[in-house]
C-alpha cells in the first residue's frame, strides 16, 4: 500500500472554516457532556477500595459478585474486572474506603475458599485528589515546556498553534470518555501524557516542512502566499503522517483486542488520541498559524507603509 500525494494538488486550507467548525463542534458537545454525565472516575480518583483475586480456576463476573455476597452481611462490589490469561484474576472496586474489619473478613473468605489472600487497596479521598491534580500539573508542564522550545526553535505562533492542537486532543479524548463512561484511571493520564508527546512530535514535522517551504519561497506577501506555503507542505508530510499513525494504530488495536482488562482503557485512549492528534496537527494547527501569521504580515505591511506628512498650518 502506497500514500504519495507529491504529485497531487490538494487545497487543505479552502476548507479551514469546516475544520474549525467540526473542532469547536467536538469541544462544545464534550463541555456538555462533561457538565452533564461526567467522568467515570476510578478507584485512583475516588474514594474507595479495590480487591484483587486469585483464584486456580477461571472466573466470571457473577461468580465474583456471589463470592462477596456470601461474606458476612455481604457486600456488592461496584465493579469487576477479569484478568489472566484464562480469566483466573479478578479485580473488585468498591467505592467508598473499606474499615479494617471488613478488610480482615475479606481476606479471611477468600484466603479460606480460594487458597490465597487477596491483595486490598485503599485510596483515601486526599490521595485520590492529589493524583489528579499531579496529573493536571504534568499536562500543564508539558504544555509550557513544549511551548517554550517550540518558540525558541521556530517562532512564537508555531507553539501557541500547537499547545492549542495539543489541548485538543487531550480534551476530545477525556469528552469520549465521558461519553461512553470508560473508567478514568492512571493508565488514562499515562495514554493521555503519550499522547501529547505524539501529537507534538507531528506537529513539529508539518511545522519544520513549512518553515523549510517558507525559506524556499521567494515571495510570502499575503494569506495567498502562505496558504500556497502551507497546501504544499501538507501535501508533502500527508503520507508520512498516514504511514507514521497506521503503524501506532496497528499496535494501539492489538493491544486493545488482546491486552488485558487493565490496559483495555489504556490502548482505546490511545486508539482515540492518535486519530485526533493526526488530524489536528494537519488540519488544525497548521491553519491557525496560517490565519496568525496571515495577520502578522498584514500589520508589518501596515507599519512598513511611509505615512503622508502633514502640512505645515499658516
Amino acid at each position: 500500500m502506497s500514500f504519495n500525494f507529491q504529485n497531487r494538488e490538494i487545497d487543505f486550507v479552502q476548507h479551514r472554516k469546516k475544520f474549525f467548525t467540526f473542532s469547536l463542534a467536538a469541544m462544545l458537545i464534550g463541555v456538555i457532556l462533561l457538565l452533564t454525565m461526567g467522568l467515570n472516575l476510578g478507584i485512583d480518583f475516588e474514594s474507595g477500595s479495590q480487591v484483587e483475586i486469585l483464584a486456580e480456576e477461571p472466573l466470571t463476573a457473577e461468580q465474583v459478585e456471589a463470592e462477596f455476597a456470601q461474606i458476612g452481611s455481604g457486600y456488592t462490589p461496584d465493579d469487576i474486572t477479569l484478568g489472566g490469561d484464562r480469566n483466573e484474576m479478578a479485580t473488585a472496586r468498591f467505592i467508598g474506603v473499606l474499615d479494617a474489619g471488613e478488610i480482615a473478613e475479606i481476606q479471611s473468605y477468600f484466603s479460606e475458599n480460594f487458597g490465597a489472600e487477596p491483595n486490598i487497596g485503599t485510596v483515601s479521598p486526599t490521595v485520590g485528589q492529589e493524583l489528579a491534580r499531579n496529573a493536571l500539573i504534568s499536562v500543564l508542564i508539558a504544555s509550557v515546556g513544549i511551548i517554550i522550545y517550540v518558540t525558541i526553535r521556530f517562532e512564537f505562533l508555531y507553539g501557541v498553534a500547537a499547545i492549542v492542537a495539543l489541548l485538543h486532543d487531550a480534551f476530545f479524548i477525556i469528552a469520549v470518555f465521558s461519553l461512553l463512561q470508560i473508567q478514568v484511571n492512571v493508565p488514562f493520564i499515562a495514554a493521555v501524557l503519550t499522547i501529547v508527546g505524539y501529537s507534538i512530535n507531528d506537529t513539529i514535522v508539518t511545522f519544520d516542512r513549512i518553515r523549510e517551504n517558507m525559506k524556499l519561497t521567494k515571495r510570502v506577501k499575503d494569506f495567498n502566499d502562505l496558504a500556497a506555503v502551507v497546501n504544499k507542505s501538507l501535501v508533502q508530510t500527508l503520507a508520512r503522517s498516514i504511514n507514521t499513525v497506521l503503524t501506532v494504530v496497528f499496535a494501539a488495536a492489538a493491544l486493545f483486542i488482546f491486552g488485558g482488562e487493565a490496559i483495555r482503557s489504556f490502548a482505546l485512549a490511545l486508539l482515540i488520541g492518535l486519530v485526533a492528534g493526526t488530524y489536528s496537527s494537519m488540519f488544525l494547527a497548521s491553519q491557525l498559524w496560517l490565519i496568525w501569521k496571515s495577520k502578522q504580515l498584514k500589520k508589518q505591511k501596515f507599519k512598513s507603509k511611509p505615512q503622508p506628512e502633514e502640512e505645515p498650518t499658516v
